[in-house]
Formats: structure tokens, C-alpha cells, sequence
């Protein structure tokens, strides 16, 4: 017999592809609360791709909490958002970085140093990218105006500045990508990857030397784009490239009880 409850069944089983979220305020209906908010690009990024989307939004981190949930996970995505705290980089925030939002740059840092102890496979998103690199210990460009001289990588109002990037042969998202290794990135970060971070490897980068793709050397699946794929339904490469590593991931990973963060200690 093959059904969910046996390792057979588990492994043929859609893989489950966590998303990280923000937490806003949003209104519906008679209600203006504060409440988990994510672009459905996202869901269906993940959901045409063959996977199964899990929206996750900051929560309080205790012991044993990333951990349950990263257990519970083929894969997952970081996504894009709000700016990280320059504090967590050793630097004092610019004039034009955003409100500092501790709850969110806490709960996937712990997220992430969870999926990188199990050797989830993941997919950092703009932010995503930027807080890979930080957690690894490098830094960010908090304006990128500053250095390039307009807004070409953030036009505002929410038009995306589609380019033309090619990744660097031989590396993880190039096998991702196929034999051209290109991809059209459509844009929208007004901070930059700076100093980058332990283990990290660029794979692309912009006329300008701006890096918008890096990948973790020792991971199995391990790539961060600056750009947001999501927001393009023709190509699906990415997606589809973390969907398979998740089904990998899930057919070989031992099947135990997930463990129950109330009995950590």
C-alpha cells in the first residue's frame, strides 16, 4: 500500500514550500487590523511550479521554534519586503532606510539558520538576498542612488525595471536556468548587497557591479536573487528549480516525528 503515511507516499507527495510574510495593516470588510499580508505572485510562483504554498508570518522566536518549523517544510522562500536593520550590520541607518522591523529580521534569521542546519533547499528574494548575505556576515548598500546616481534599480510606485541578467557559468542557479543562463529580472530594491557575506559566491551582477544573484558554496540548494522572479508567470525556472530540490529533499530526508517546541527547553 502507497499512501501519504508511508515514506513512499510522503515522497510522492507535492512538496511544501513555506514563504515568509509581513505582518500590516490591512482592511476588509468592517475590520482595519494588523494581519499577515503577502502578494499572491508568490502562491502562484509556487503552486504553478507543483508545489504546495505555506504562508509563514513573524512570530516570536523561542527555543525550538524555527526548528518545528523547518521541520515541517520540503523548502522555502524568503521574500522580499521591508528593509533590514542596519544595526544587524554594524551600521547606523540611513536617511532614506526604512523603519526598522525587528520582529520580521528576528523570526527569518532564525528560519534561516534553522534551514541552513537541516540543509533545506531555499530561495532568498531581494530581501531575502540581502539578509542571506547578512546573516553570513557581510553588509548592505543602504541607498543605492548613492552610488549609481538615480533610481534605475527602484523606480517607485510599484513599476518593476525589467533588465536583461546573465548568471556566471558552472554555478547552481546557472544550472537552474538552462543553457542561456539568462533571465529578465525585474527590479525593485533601493538597497544593494555590499561587503558579502562567509561562503558566499556572486553569480551575477548588473553593468553596474551591483550583485543581484549569490549562493551558499555548501549548501544543496542555496540561491538568493536580487530581482523578484515572482513577479514574472513566463518563467518559472527558479521556482520550479526549488520545487524539484524540495521533492529531492523530501524523498531522501529521514522520516521522523516532528518535534514539539513546547518540550524544548
Amino acid at each position: 500500500m502507497n499512501d501519504s503515511k508511508t515514506p513512499e507516499g510522503a515522497a510522492q507527495r507535492a512538496p511544501v514550500i513555506g514563504i515568509t510574510s509581513y505582518l500590516e495593516q490591512a482592511q476588509t470588510g468592517v475590520w482595519d487590523v494588523r494581519a499577515s499580508f503577502l502578494p499572491q505572485v508568490y502562491l502562484n510562483a509556487v503552486t504553478d511550479a507543483g508545489g504546495i504554498a505555506i504562508v509563514l508570518p513573524p512570530q516570536p522566536v523561542s527555543p525550538g521554534i524555527a526548528e518545528a518549523i523547518v521541520a515541517g517544510l520540503d523548502g522555502i522562500i524568503l521574500s522580499g519586503g521591508a528593509d533590514i536593520d542596519p544595526a544587524r550590520y554594524g551600521q547606523e541607518p540611513h536617511e532614506r532606510t526604512g523603519a526598522p522591523r525587528g520582529d520580521r529580521d528576528a523570526f527569518e534569521a532564525a528560519l534561516l539558520d534553522a534551514a541552513l542546519a537541516a540543509e533545506l533547499p531555499f530561495l532568498g528574494i531581494c530581501r531575502g538576498a540581502q539578509l542571506l548575505n547578512v546573516e553570513r556576515g557581510g553588509s548592505l548598500i543602504q541607498h543605492l542612488p548613492d552610488v549609481v546616481g538615480d533610481d534605475r534599480y527602484q523606480f517607485g510606485g510599484g513599476v518593476f525595471n525589467p533588465i536583461d541578467v546573465e548568471v556566471d557559468a558552472g554555478s547552481r542557479i546557472a544550472e537552474v536556468l538552462g543553457e542561456d543562463r539568462g533571465a529578465r529580472a525585474h527590479l525593485y530594491h533601493h538597497q544593494g548587497i555590499g561587503e558579502i557575506g562567509d561562503g558566499l559566491t556572486v553569480t551575477s551582477r548588473t553593468a553596474d557591479g551591483i550583485p543581484e544573484s549569490i549562493e551558499l558554496a555548501d549548501h544543496p540548494f542555496g540561491i538568493a536573487v536580487q530581482w523578484h522572479p515572482e513577479e514574472n508567470p513566463q518563467d518559472r525556472r527558479l521556482f520550479a528549480g526549488l520545487v524539484a530540490a524540495a521533492r529531492e529533499y523530501r524523498a531522501t530526508r529521514p522520516q521522523t516525528p516532528h518535534a514539539d517546541p513546547r518540550e524544548q527547553s
